[in-house]
């Protein structure tokens, strides 16, 4: 799948399943591991990103055992059940698993080092390192600690309150795993809400958790509770398909099963704000969050504004907005989100150059870009500058071009979605 070749659809129609979420799979590898007893987790996130989390733990002695399609079950040894591993823990492309691990590892009686991949090598940790330092952690890496290899010698922590400068579910959650270990409570603030899945995880495993507006405060524990978790659908991979059903004629899809927790359902929002039909329904609880499923059908888009407050709670799913946007009436401007560029690549400069290859008109900013929609996609050869959200965004672009799209570089998807592509050839039928 290292090039995709993406031709104009006629219709869309269909039930569509996603992946497992993937920030919520991060998280439930490690709180299994850190539990005092067996977790099953079903629908596990397939992709490569995951993976690296599961491989991680097995190299500090955790025992994971596949149960069937997406089934494990964790056998977890407790809160200082982890042993040093005897080789370097490599993160691939994955963020999350860096960062968050960075929090867990300060706290260990042990030396490790993290590493990704050159994307992952060039993204910034300092916003991570620097609070850990504040709570006593020993962190070492290229640039005084901003880029990894970052190099961890673990030990006795104490607890903090730190106010972060940008709303980061990543930094959040790795203070928040540093201080199950602290001498004392470890408070974080962030100026907006950020995803909270963290916060639900541990608190369904016994944690102590305290919330207050966008104020978390977390109580060193003695254990986990074991637990089984089902994890829903990912919002973020399900966005793919709720905009190629916005934008395609004749389409009529239902996803099932999509987590819908407020946090994340940003892009819900901003696509209903631009006159996109879609309705959820048959609304539960699973795995201490909320889920739905989520019908959706073609809509005459037009233009909106995405900035604020919005921005946390659709930070993965702007790439995917922005072919939205090519596809609505008006000019769509997107601020306050200059966090696009430390992604796996930088996003807006991506989407920017390759929507413009597609005939589009849009104008990058800092923090963000505008886009001029409404006068159709033209086909063309595309880079996903090996990020995954930019290779998967492209192809549902190709879905109305009136020529063929090939996107080179595609292999990326693998790393959170690597049933997209069948999906997609499924239902265009």
């Amino acid at each position: 799948m290292d090039t995709l070749r993406i031709t104009k659809a006629k219709k869309l129609t269909g039930e569509v399943t996603v992946p497992g979420d993937k920030s919520i799979s991060h998280r439930a590898v490690m709180c299994g591991a850190l539990a005092s007893g067996d977790v099953s987790i079903t629908n596990l996130c397939s992709g490569d990103d995951t993976a690296r989390t599961v491989t991680m733990f097995q190299q500090m002695g955790i025992s994971i055992q596949a149960q069937g399609h997406h089934s494990f079950v964790i056998h977890g040894k407790g809160l200082h059940g982890l042993r040093e591993p005897d080789d370097l823990l490599y993160a691939g492309n994955s963020g999350t698993t860096l960062r968050l691990m960075a929090g867990l590892l300060s706290a260990q009686p042990f030396f490790s080092v993290l590493s990704g991949d050159s994307s992952l090598r060039r993204r910034p940790m300092n916003r991570v390192v620097e609070p850990l330092r504040h709570m006593g952690a020993h962190i070492n890496g290229r640039d005084h600690g901003n880029f990894a290899p970052l190099a961890i010698q673990g030990g006795p922590l104490r607890g903090i309150a730190y106010h972060l400068p940008v709303a980061s579910a990543q930094v959040k959650s790795a203070l928040l795993f540093a201080g199950l270990y602290a001498d004392s409570q470890t408070t974080v603030i962030e100026p907006v809400l950020s995803r909270d899945h963290t916060e639900r995880m541990l608190s369904c495993m016994g944690v102590p958790i305290n919330i207050r507006g966008s104020e978390v405060t977390v109580q060193p524990c003695e254990h986990l509770e074991p637990c089984r978790l089902d994890i829903p659908g990912d919002i973020s991979a399900a966005a793919f398909f709720i905009v190629a059903g916005l934008i395609v004629p004749d389409a009529e899809l239902v996803l099932r099963a999509i987590g819908i927790n407020p946090t994340r359902t940003g892009c819900i929002d901003i696509l209903r704000a631009m006159g996109g039909q879609i309705d959820i329904f048959n609304e539960r609880i699973q795995c201490g969050e909320p889920v739905a499923d989520i019908a959706v059908r073609s809509s005459s888009l037009v233009a909106t504004t995405i900035e604020g407050d919005l921005i946390p709670r659709a930070i993965d799913e702007l790439p995917i907005i922005a072919v939205a946007a090519a596809m609505a009436a008006g000019t769509t401007v997107i601020r306050n989100a200059r966090e696009l560029r430390v992604k796996e690549s930088d996003r807006i400069a991506a989407m920017t150059s390759e929507l413009k290859k597609c005939g589009v008109v849009v104008e990058a900013y800092d923090d963000g870009m505008a886009i001029t929609g409404g006068r159709g996609i033209r086909g063309t050869v595309c880079d996903s500058f090996g990020d995954h959200r930019v290779a998967m965004s492209l192809a549902i672009a190709g879905l109305c071009a009136e020529e063929e799209m090939i996107i080179r570089d595609c292999s990326c998807i693998q790393t959170s979605f690597p049933e997209f592509m069948g999906t997609l050839v499924r239902i265009k039928g």
